[in-house]
């Protein structure tokens, strides 16, 4: 007799259950919401390439190009630089730094 009425709460409880367990499973795993925006394309797959080994008796190769000019505010820095280390005061050094930076 008592396996009965434990039986009936064990199937209610079970009925009622199912449901609730399922209401909080998130909406990607039930198939999403139709308010979600679609999810991005995947990325393209990276391109791999062995990296370039130099050859042991290959010939060096040089670069004949002339080293690049200092800007004319680099030339004003240094010459700035070097009037203050002989010693010029800051009128002096005005003057030398402008024709220092024209040469």
């Amino acid at each position: 007799m008592k396996r009965l009425p434990l039986l009936m709460c064990a199937m209610a409880w079970v009925l009622l259950a199912v449901p609730m367990a399922d209401a909080q499973m998130p909406n990607s795993l039930v198939g999403g919401s139709r308010f979600n925006p679609p999810p991005p394309p995947p990325l393209p797959q990276p391109k791999i390439e062995a990296p370039v080994v130099p050859k042991m008796d290959a010939p060096l190769s040089y670069d004949y190009r002339p080293a690049p000019q200092p800007s004319f505010s680099d030339r004003i820095a240094r010459c700035l630089d070097e009037g203050a280390a002989a010693g010029l005061r800051p009128s002096r050094r005005a003057a030398y730094s402008r024709s220092c930076a024209n040469q």
